[in-house]
């Protein structure tokens, strides 16, 4: 049985617990209440109907102040637990040691010289455009097949109101390059023609720009990122400005404490290692951008 938090704590009693109960990606549950969940941690209320409750869990995947969970409390979770496991090894990026340092160290806050990697394709653009046609190009080879564009959420986006960008959609604008958010160009034929497929996999989506909301959890073969003017380059690291996100679930507080930084950290550390061969950047804040060619060029 396959289902989401909510609906299966809300059909399940308490006094009928199920056997095993598998959560994946249990970072993302809801850690208080909201408009359609009005109690407490979801995962609380799921070990109350399980007799085994496997969870999957990444703290530097939390990217919302419903999900934000301290330190303290994660360390009482695991003290809690009959068993943990560590996960020290990760599959999805097919790339060298050295190149898999660079990239979380990036997130970590330094820039390092780009090692060389014959197996992975880290590549930093001056111009997005470029780096757009580049990513149509490795979509269209079988061998290396489903390359999207992402960014991080720094322009805006409103449900079901008109954008400002062409055809009045909410749109991406990085230099020269302006592309809609995700799906804001599908249609009614595009629904019918992708049925059953995420967004990265659907045909029209190499039209649009990906955020933390379509593509967590999934794979790319090649991942064109635009590092929006919340990521910044100042005094030799790598910071997040919060008042350049416009992801208002992301920078908002949660009683009363401000947890944006860790949020927009955890937003890159998401997008960044989304290309399981390759990775290409380019940055919207200057001082980011030169830092990164230089990293390139040496």
């Amino acid at each position: 049985m396959v289902k989401k938090p909510t609906t299966w704590i809300n059909h399940r009693p308490v006094n009928s617990k199920a056997d095993v109960v598998l959560v994946d990606e249990a970072h993302l549950l809801w850690t208080q209440g909201k408009q359609s969940w009005k109690s407490g941690w979801q995962l609380d209320e799921i070990r109350k109907r399980a007799k085994v409750t496997v969870i999957v869990f990444d703290q530097k995947q939390i990217l919302r102040s419903e999900q934000h969970i301290d330190s303290e409390h994660i360390a009482t979770m695991f003290l809690s637990a009959n068993c943990v496991v560590k996960l020290e090894d990760q599959f999805r990026i097919d790339a060298s040691d050295e190149t898999i340092k660079w990239i979380e160290n990036f997130v970590e806050g330094s820039i390092d010289a780009i090692p060389y990697d014959n197996k992975y394709d880290l590549k930093i653009f001056e111009d997005p455009l470029k780096m757009y046609h580049e990513i149509i190009h490795k979509s269209k080879d079988q061998q290396n097949g489903l390359s999207r564009m992402l960014a991080t959420f720094d322009w805006e986006y409103k449900q079901g109101k008109s954008g400002y960008g062409k055809n009045d959609k909410w749109t991406v604008i990085a230099d020269n390059l302006e592309l809609p958010w995700n799906l804001e160009t599908r249609t009614s034929k595009d629904k019918q023609r992708n049925r059953g497929l995420s967004w990265a996999e659907s045909d029209y989506s190499i039209n649009e720009i990906g955020s933390t909301f379509t593509i967590q959890g999934f794979d790319l073969n090649y991942a064109g990122l635009i590092l929006g003017p919340s990521v910044i380059y100042r005094d030799g690291k790598v910071s997040f400005d919060s008042s350049a996100s416009a992801n208002k679930n992301a920078i908002k507080k949660r009683n009363g404490k401000d947890h944006a930084v860790e949020h927009l950290k955890n937003e890159l550390n998401v997008l960044i290692k989304r290309g399981v061969h390759g990775l290409f950047l380019y940055a919207v804040d200057s001082e980011l951008q030169k830092a990164l060619l230089d990293a390139q060029n040496n």
